[in-house]
């Protein structure tokens, strides 16, 4: 996870936006329209973002009764060492 990490945070473009997404959904699990609302980004951006960061195995998708929500992995959970000195030395 740790190369998957730098190369989705730090390799390619959207990487600092990715952080802030990132750093979001450790609060607690959320819509892309809340995503996108909070970060005041793009919704379809968001969207974006999400997806990179879920076939990453980052985030994960949570179909609930009202609607879709997306939530931090519990292999990111668990590798917190990892994923905090990815986040901190990316942005």
């Amino acid at each position: 996870m740790e190369a998957d990490l730098w190369y989705v945070l730090a390799g390619t473009s959207g990487g600092t936006n990715r952080v802030r997404v990132i750093r979001l959904l450790d609060e607690r699990p959320r819509n892309a329209g809340r995503v996108a609302e909070a970060l005041d980004l793009d919704y379809k951006t968001v969207c974006r973002h999400l997806g990179v960061l879920t076939e990453y195995g980052i985030v994960e998708r949570a179909e609930e009764d009202h609607g879709v929500h997306y939530r931090l992995t519990e292999e990111a959970i668990e590798r917190r060492g990892t994923l905090d000195a990815v986040l901190e030395t990316v942005g």
